[in-house]
Parts: C-alpha cells; sequence; structure tokens
C-alpha cells in the first residue's frame, strides 16, 4: 500500500508514526523541530489521515506498509519515533527488520497485550451525525456529550473534512478500524531481541506503562532506556514537547 507522507528537512532518516486514531498532522510541529538535524517521514497508516482505505488491518499488514515505504524511499539505516499504535508497529517491524534500524524510540506503549480501549472513542464519533452539522463548533459541542475531556476531542476532531459536496465526513475509516480493533491489542513477540539502542518514553499519568512493566520491556530490548515524564499522560509529546524533542534529540546524537 503507497502511504501518503510529509517530508522536512535532510540528514539521516528519521520517520515517525502516529497513534490510532490519529495521523501525521498530530507531529507537524515536532517533525520540523527535528528536521534541523534529520530528513524526517511522517507518514499516514492506512485507514488514517490521507493514506487508502484497506478492509484488512493488523500488524502484520502495518508491518509490510512500513517495509514496502522504506523501500519506495531507498532508507537505510533509520532512526524511528513510534506514538501508541505507531509504536506497537515500530517495535514489530524493528524485531522483523532489525538491520534497516538504527535506533528506536517509542512512545507510552508496551509490547504487551492490551485489552481494546479506544472503542469508547469510536463508538462516539460513529454516533455523530455528520451530515446534520455546518460548523465544526457544532460538533465539538455535541461530541462533548461523550467526551468530555476538551484535548482528546480536538485530537479526534483533527479527522474531519469537507467532502465534494461540502459537507462533514471522516478522513478515518471507522469501520474497519472498530471491525479490526481486537487485532491491535496483539502482544509484540520475538525469539530474536533487538539489540541496538532504544528509548521508551512513558507518561506518569498513564495506564499504558508502569515501572513493573520495565522487565517485559528489556527482554525484547536489551540495550533500552526508560524514561518517565511524571506530568504527561498518553500524548506525551504533545503534554511535554519541549522535553520530548530535548530527550529524543540527545538521544539520537548520542554514539553508544
Amino acid at each position: 500500500m503507497e502511504l501518503f507522507f510529509r517530508m522536512h528537512g535532510t540528514g539521516e532518516p528519521l520517520i515517525i508514526l502516529h497513534g490510532l486514531l490519529g495521523s501525521s498532522d498530530n507531529w507537524q510541529s515536532l517533525a520540523k523541530k527535528f528536521s534541523t538535524y534529520f530528513r524526517v517521514y511522517t507518514p499516514d497508516l492506512r485507514n488514517h489521515g490521507h493514506s487508502p482505505h484497506h478492509d484488512k488491518l493488523d500488524f502484520n499488514v502495518l508491518n509490510e506498509d512500513l517495509l514496502e515505504f522504506i523501500k519506495r524511499m531507498e532508507l537505510s539505516e533509520i532512526n524511528i519515533i513510534g506514538h501508541s499504535l505507531g509504536g506497537k508497529t515500530a517495535m514489530n517491524f524493528t524485531l522483523k527488520n532489525p538491520d534497516f534500524v538504527k535506533k528506536l524510540v517509542i512512545v507510552d506503549i508496551g509490547p504487551w497485550y492490551y485489552d481494546v480501549i479506544h472503542d469508547r472513542y469510536v463508538d462516539s464519533m460513529m454516533k455523530l451525525d455528520l451530515e446534520s452539522f455546518s460548523r465544526r463548533e457544532e460538533i465539538d459541542i455535541a461530541f462533548s456529550r461523550d467526551i468530555t475531556n476538551p484535548a482528546v476531542r480536538q485530537f479526534l476532531l483533527k479527522n474531519l473534512k469537507r467532502d465534494e459536496h461540502g459537507k462533514f465526513a471522516w478522513k478515518i475509516n471507522l469501520d474497519i478500524i472498530k471491525r479490526n480493533l481486537p487485532n491491535l491489542g496483539e502482544p509484540v513477540v520475538s525469539e530474536i531481541p533487538f539489540p541496538k539502542p532504544a528509548l521508551f518514553i512513558a507518561g506518569g499519568k498513564s495506564e499504558y506503562v508502569k515501572p513493573k512493566d520495565i522487565g517485559d520491556i528489556q527482554s525484547l530490548f536489551p540495550a533500552v532506556r526508560i524514561v518517565f515524564f511524571e506530568n504527561a499522560g498518553h500524548w506525551v509529546h504533545a503534554d511535554e514537547p519541549e522535553m520530548f524533542y530535548k530527550t529524543v534529540t540527545e538521544f539520537l546524537h548520542e554514539n553508544h
């Protein structure tokens, strides 16, 4: 599948993979900052953003999409940042294709099985009769009945677009995502660990990664450094953008 992507800067390649219900658009501010030192690629995962829609959605096809993208861009010695679903995709890809990856950064996700927890967001998005709204503010008000956190609402509403008739529609393939959510909770498994440098950044206010989980991460990524941003939630890079940028940039520049 030919993924839509944005690109900034020159230098070593850095691929940033967004999370579930997100898109490359969520990462543009940080991508431009990282482009001071790197050629930054921010693709949209299948069924997200501007990338094609497809009935199949699991880590096998996400891995294939990323490998196809890397070969199309003729990349090697890649640095990868992955958040949430993008982080699990990055882990899967790296363990299966270690020769392509130089350094790995995973943001607030672990390699273990997760129960489906985004289903309420998907259900709330699907409930909205978008054609009945003429202004984005009206959608936000209606959405607030289910999603009370304004930051989460704004994140989800980035998936809005206008169709050819000027009506609101979702860019994201909600039906397929809903159907395949159980696939996206599957654990990352590998008999061979990734021996190169890895950095895991977790939100102290998030439930996705806890200190007790460090051993499971180290079993797959023995050269890992794990950092908790105590005041950040699941969207660590949005809650603490300056600290995130500094931590990741220092890690990518280190000689290991």
